[in-house]
């Protein structure tokens, strides 16, 4: 584990959560990106060492749609850097930690990602990322 690499937030509106990290909080706008696997929009932010990713669901299918469907816009999951994404999956699975991904995917940026399921890890969901 090398550092929390961002912090992903649900929104209902990308561009409207968009104009409030640029003009209320001065944050520098990384760009954006369509993830069509995970049928969402992101727009990355960053701050400082890390980053805030802004997620708005393309489908009703989305898993950030069901999760503001449920919970409301709010934090949907923290994201580790990992130095090699499919060693520490095993690692975990090892250790009976409930794993989303038992193996890695490909998220926003190209990275490889992976999810922890929240029910492990006392409520989060924790996203494994592997640039």
């Amino acid at each position: 584990m090398k550092k929390i690499d961002h912090l992903g937030i649900a929104v209902r509106d990308l561009q409207q959560s968009v104009k409030f990290y640029k003009e209320n909080l001065g944050l520098e706008l990384l760009g954006y990106e369509e993830v069509k696997e995970q049928m969402v929009k992101v727009a990355m932010f960053k701050c400082g060492e890390s980053r805030i990713e802004l997620l708005e669901a393309t489908s009703e299918n989305s898993p950030i749609f069901k999760f503001i469907e449920k919970k409301g816009p709010g934090l949907h999951h923290t994201a580790i850097r990992v130095n090699d994404l499919e060693k520490e999956l095993i690692k975990l699975e090892e250790k009976g930690v409930r794993l989303i991904d038992s193996k890695p995917r490909i998220g926003a940026g190209g990275h490889k990602i992976a999810f922890v399921h929240p029910k492990s890890t006392g409520g989060v969901l924790l996203e494994l990322m592997e640039e």
